[in-house]
């Protein structure tokens, strides 16, 4: 027996005065809201209604139940109308899941922009470089770089992220500049290992029309893009490395954009969320804006 159900079926009845009035709101059979509190009353060993062909009325111990269970009744009821209503409010808490590169480079500017239009909404930021399992973390919105997520989620792509080769200044000075991909073999190289599986991953250079694959030797590798990035300003080599997080090393001087014509645009910024209809408001109106700002902000910086 379901208590709870049967328990508001027994205030339903109540408040109706009758068994068909209250199954009528229930959306039921009055035969079935009738058998309900027939499991009831067999449950607690007692009658709670006089019923008669014309009347129905408590009995002294269904008059106490009613007392006793009608307050916490109306409390569940204010807290269900709470959460319905919470559903149009922006108010409560976003929880995102995102690569370490990119919540520290482009989120907190997103959310600060978020914030000033809804200031009752808050963050929960969780920095991680492996694929983050949204129901499992309990996660409203993750973003990616790389491939398309296929685990069961809605995937939105919000950019290109343009991979560059890139070398500080010093660097070249002492190892000469490379003038085409076949002379990077002779070079000293940096390289990043992939979160989930520690794989070393291959260089990807644009190449007549298609995308070549090369495995350079490597002075040193990072399963962190912001310690190769440091790594590479400091001159240790030469680096193939997201646009948006050399840009402004670029811009300074810090570092030199080599061979452009082998940038590739293959890989992708994805936002992703759970396949669900019931999403929350501030959940739905934040993949709005983050899809806005991708277009209007990040688009740019993703894309250079």
């Amino acid at each position: 027996m379901d208590k709870a159900r049967v328990i508001s079926l027994f205030i339903g009845v109540v408040r109706a005065g009758s068994f068909s009035q209250a199954a009528v709101a229930e959306g039921l059979a009055a035969q079935s809201v009738s058998k309900a509190i027939r499991q009831l009353e067999d449950h607690l060993g007692v009658r709670l209604f006089h019923r008669t062909t014309r009347s129905l009325s408590l009995t002294d111990e269904g008059q106490r139940l009613y007392e006793l269970a009608h307050p916490g009744l109306r409390l569940l009821d204010d807290a269900l109308e709470q959460v319905r209503q919470g559903r149009d409010e922006v108010d409560g808490l976003i929880r995102i899941a995102a690569p370490t590169s990119f919540g520290t480079h482009l989120l907190p500017e997103l959310m600060h922009g978020f914030q000033q239009r809804y200031p009752r909404a808050r963050f929960d930021l969780v920095l991680a470089d492996q694929f983050t399992d949204l129901v499992a973390a309990k996660i409203d919105i993750g973003f990616r770089a790389g491939n398309a997520p296929q685990r069961n989620v809605v995937a939105r792509r919000i950019g290109d992220v343009v991979l560059k080769l890139c070398a500080a200044p010093d660097y070249l000075r002492r190892h000469g500049t490379p003038a085409n991909a076949a002379e990077l073999a002779a070079h000293r190289c940096t390289g990043y290992r992939q979160a989930n599986t520690g794989r070393l991953i291959p260089w990807e250079l644009q190449g007549d029309g298609e995308i070549v694959y090369l495995d350079v030797p490597c002075v040193a590798s990072f399963n962190t893009v912001e310690s190769e990035v440091a790594a590479v300003v400091a001159g240790i080599g030469i680096g193939q490395l997201a646009g948006y997080l050399v840009d402004a090393e670029l811009a300074a001087g810090r570092l030199v954009h080599l061979l452009p014509e082998l940038d590739t645009r293959n890989a992708g910024m994805y936002m992703y969320y759970p396949e669900r209809t019931r999403i929350p408001s501030r959940v739905r109106l934040f993949i709005d804006h983050a899809h806005e700002a991708a277009m209007q902000q990040w688009g740019p910086a993703l894309r250079a």
